[in-house]
């Protein structure tokens, strides 16, 4: 969801136990309270960052061969590092490190996750591939806006990765894990250095911030998920973003994994209506945006109806059910980030 310049509170992540009883006879012990297993090897690792069930990272698993898919930021390290041992996996047997893109609540944790990878190469967009190597220009940008104390709390030091374990990823590309294969497509719209990735085993893309963003608090009676996109500064492109899910489509996806948050869509049919839902936002968005253009009050009056229309989403998803300043607590920071994000597409358009 963010970039650099996101408005972050958080705190680090617990660190996974020291001392772990031995499991039960014929059994493995219940996992962490921050990893969830979703099936077919993918296990959702909740980063802690904001609030709980808000940023995830993933890893997934085959024939003993993991990878992880973003990170989180650093302080989401120990916990990344506790969902191996809770497998029971060593650090030797990451092959693969792969940021969706390089905004820091996804990639912030890349170069120290690294340091305790040794098998592990980093897969990275190629337009973000420089700034994961030399982190200044991320780091300069966030420190700019927060400060050192703000950056220290919410990220921690940002750590680049030796370039000869970074590798850039290409439009259609095919990496092996194990006995699965996982598909990379180029995916611009929410940032020109995007990338989602595609498991045939799951009939899922991890799809980073481009199929928009999903609480769990905003789920019906039945469980079924409500969506809203984002468009964080400063890349966002409507059009560019509505192709890129109509790309994901094409694969017939079961199911979407979310970095905010979780595995969303029971079928087929619910991603579509998932899909359909985020593309009227993204041309409602849009609209609202140029009827906007010359308001002497941009931002703000952007911050109203960007809140009217996700207030209408969710009270037409839950039935009225949900009171409407709690819709707006929990979205506050995403619609500042999306009224920032438009005026910038504004400005550029």
């Amino acid at each position: 969801m963010s970039d650099p310049l996101s408005q972050p509170s958080s705190q680090p992540a617990s660190p996974p136990s020291s001392h772990r009883p031995s499991p039960p006879s014929g059994g493995r012990l219940p996992l962490p309270h921050y990893l969830e297993d979703l099936g077919h090897g993918i296990f959702a690792i909740d980063t802690a960052f904001q609030r709980d069930h808000f940023d995830a990272a993933y890893l997934v698993v085959d024939n003993g061969r993991a990878a992880f898919i973003d990170t989180g930021t650093r302080h989401a390290v120990p916990r990344l590092l506790g969902a191996l041992e809770a497998l029971g996996l060593p650090a030797s047997a990451v092959d693969w490190v792969i940021p969706t893109h390089v905004h820091l609540d996804h990639a912030g944790g890349v170069g120290p996750l690294m340091e305790r990878l040794p098998a592990a190469r980093l897969l990275v967009h190629p337009r973000g591939l420089r700034h994961m190597v030399d982190t200044s220009a991320l780091w300069a940008g966030a420190l700019a806006v927060y400060g050192e104390a703000e950056m220290q709390r919410s990220y921690g030091v940002l750590v680049g990765v030796p370039e000869a374990r970074a590798v850039s990823s290409t439009d259609e590309q095919c990496i092996t894990l194990g006995t699965r294969t996982l598909r990379l497509i180029d995916t611009p719209g929410h940032a020109r250095h995007h990338h989602c990735i595609w498991d045939e085993a799951s009939g899922g893309w991890f799809t980073g911030d481009t199929f928009g963003l999903s609480y769990r608090e905003f789920d019906d009676g039945g469980g079924r998920a409500w969506i809203m996109p984002t468009s964080t500064p400063v890349q966002f492109e409507p059009d560019a973003l509505i192709a890129s899910i109509q790309r994901m489509l094409e694969t017939r996806p079961r199911q979407m994994f979310l970095t905010h948050y979780g595995a969303v869509g029971r079928d087929q049919a619910d991603v579509q209506r998932l899909a359909d839902l985020l593309i009227s936002q993204i041309r409602e968005m849009a609209a609202l945006a140029q009827h906007l253009r010359h308001a002497p009050d941009r931002h703000d009056a952007l911050k109203r109806e960007l809140l009217a229309l996700y207030q209408r989403g969710v009270a037409q998803h839950l039935g009225g059910t949900m009171d409407p300043t709690h819709v707006a607590a929990l979205l506050a920071m995403d619609v500042e980030l999306n009224a920032q994000g438009l005026a910038v597409w504004l400005d550029r358009n």
